[in-house]
């Protein structure tokens, strides 16, 4: 059995040229290196409960936390991050998925 790595982001872009000119040009090469997956990225998130209100929440899918974690702190990836932080407010978790059944098993 294998665990999933997930990396949650709510974000509300602040400066839109930076962020995608800058930032989402550069971070694609590195997220496309981690194998990552997009599964979520929508401008329209519905909130149910509690009060948070963020316009934007992207969902991305990696093999494993610990890839996860490596495509974070990659010297790739921190040379970009400071585009992000000046472009966008946001809250980022990597998160632990439930075990799934490897197909060689």
């Amino acid at each position: 059995m294998i665990k999933r790595g997930y990396l949650f982001a709510e974000l509300r872009v602040l400066d839109s040229e930076v962020f995608y000119k800058d930032y989402m040009s550069r971070v694609e090469p590195i997220l496309k290196k981690y194998e990552a997956r997009f599964l979520v990225s929508t401008n329209v998130p519905e909130v149910l409960e509690g009060g948070r209100n963020v316009p934007r929440v992207i969902i991305l899918e990696f093999s494993s936390v610990n890839v996860a974690k490596d495509f974070y702190y990659s010297q790739e990836y921190q040379e970009i991050i400071t585009y992000r932080f000046r472009s966008a407010y946001t809250h980022l978790y990597i998160l632990d998925g439930l075990p799934v059944q490897n197909d060689l098993e």
